[in-house]
């Protein structure tokens, strides 16, 4: 019997336990501790780099879209920063230009509507005065309006929200400004972004990448001038349209009709119509219908005829496809994947088109069974009447 202060049975168990506990036990534990930190600060990290990952991600295709302008001035001697800045400032030109121009119209059109305010409440009292048989005075309206505890508290919260307002803008300003920064770098150094990534490859995989690369650049280019030459017909029919119509600001409305019903998937149509509706609508009621009319005709002219022709030889992916992949984009990547989902699908439709073998699709097997037996019979029979009718019989 052991001693009260000496060992026990259950150090002893102790002791054979740890005397039998394999070497690498400790340091299994040990590393599986350290991967599950590194996987845990891995996705914090990813969280904390998301936006600057999409600024990346949108850079680069710019960038490709962009390359053939940039390549096309630098085989005609021009430095390739030279043309990358020259390429970059009419991109910015024309952007900045068409954002003045709106601004300028919207402006304006407060301007006009906050002028003509009165005479649309009067007419508002008097139609709801003959309608509901009242005695509603504009005096009386603007009162109950200025006097009431739902405006004091929207312009408190709006008089609030302008710091909000403002610090969007700047950070707004400084995600474009990222943006282009490395889409510049990204087309500057094309080429040797290439050979860098390229040189970490085998020689087999490195034409694989330069074809992949090829082709990205070649289908995103081409998205983009297929969607630029569907937003210039576009901003055409509408403008002669709106400038039928007597509407203000034509030419700006037919440049926003172009752009955003091109380059916004799926919604894009509505919310380009939506503002020749609103100021059609201030001229005339019936103009606005008119408006709706011809946007919807036109949606569905350039669907069935237009894009077809246009994106037959540049993007061409079915009308399924690229609204699946407009979905997906938007799931994953918000509006950042609405924007990239259709180049980046068509792009992996024809790399696969380039390595996957297409073998022919035979006819329905039952018909092209029953075929093969009759020709199997056919020369059966023939085979039988030459044998029975001797080798000279035909």
């Amino acid at each position: 019997m052991p001693s009260p202060g000496g060992p026990g049975p259950g150090t002893a168990s102790v002791r054979d336990a740890a005397a039998r506990m394999p070497r690498w036990l400790p340091r299994a534990i040990i590393l599986a501790l350290a991967l599950v930190a590194c996987f845990q600060f891995s996705i914090w990290a990813f969280h904390q780099l998301t936006g600057l990952l999409l600024n990346v991600l949108i850079a680069f295709f710019l960038a490709l879209a962009v390359e053939p302008a940039v390549s096309r001035l630098a085989h005609l001697g021009m430095r390739r920063g030279l043309a990358t800045g020259i390429v970059f400032l009419c991109v910015v030109a024309v952007a900045a230009g068409f954002v003045a121009l709106l601004g300028s119209m919207l402006a304006g059109q407060i301007v006009n509507m906050i002028e003509n305010f009165p005479r649309y409440l009067d007419q508002l009292i008097n139609w709801t005065n003959s309608t509901f048989h009242t005695e509603l005075s504009r005096v009386e309206v603007q009162d109950s309006v200025v006097h009431s505890d739902w405006l004091r508290k929207y312009v408190q919260n709006s008089a609030s929200g302008v710091l909000d307002v403002s610090a969007q803008v700047l950070g707004g300003l400084f995600q474009l400004l990222t943006i282009l920064l490395f889409a510049f770098y990204f087309a500057a150094d094309g080429p040797r972004l290439r050979r860098t990534v390229c040189s970490l490859l085998p020689p087999a995989r490195q034409a694989e990448v330069l074809r992949a690369w090829e082709i990205a650049v070649a289908k995103t280019g081409g998205y983009l001038y297929s969607r630029g030459l569907m937003a210039l017909v576009s901003g055409v029919a509408h403008y002669v349209l709106l400038e039928f119509l007597n509407v203000p600001y034509a030419p700006v409305l037919a440049v926003w009709v172009g752009l955003v019903s091109q380059f916004i998937p799926t919604i894009g149509t509505y919310l380009a119509g939506a503002l020749p509706m609103l100021l059609a609508f201030t001229v005339d009621p019936w103009y606005a219908l008119w408006v709706l009319i011809f946007v919807v005709i036109y949606q569905q002219f350039e669907n069935y005829l237009l894009q077809p022709k246009l994106t037959a030889r540049t993007v061409d992916i079915h009308p399924a496809v690229a609204f699946g992949s407009v979905i997906a984009g938007t799931a994953l990547l918000g509006a950042v994947g609405a924007l990239i989902s259709i180049p980046a699908v068509a792009t992996l439709q024809a790399f696969l088109g380039a390595y996957v073998r297409r073998y022919e699709v035979m006819d329905d097997p039952r018909v092209h069974g029953h075929r093969t037996a009759n020709a199997r019979g056919g020369s059966f029979r023939s085979r039988f009447k030459r044998v029975v009718s001797g080798p000279g019989s035909r």
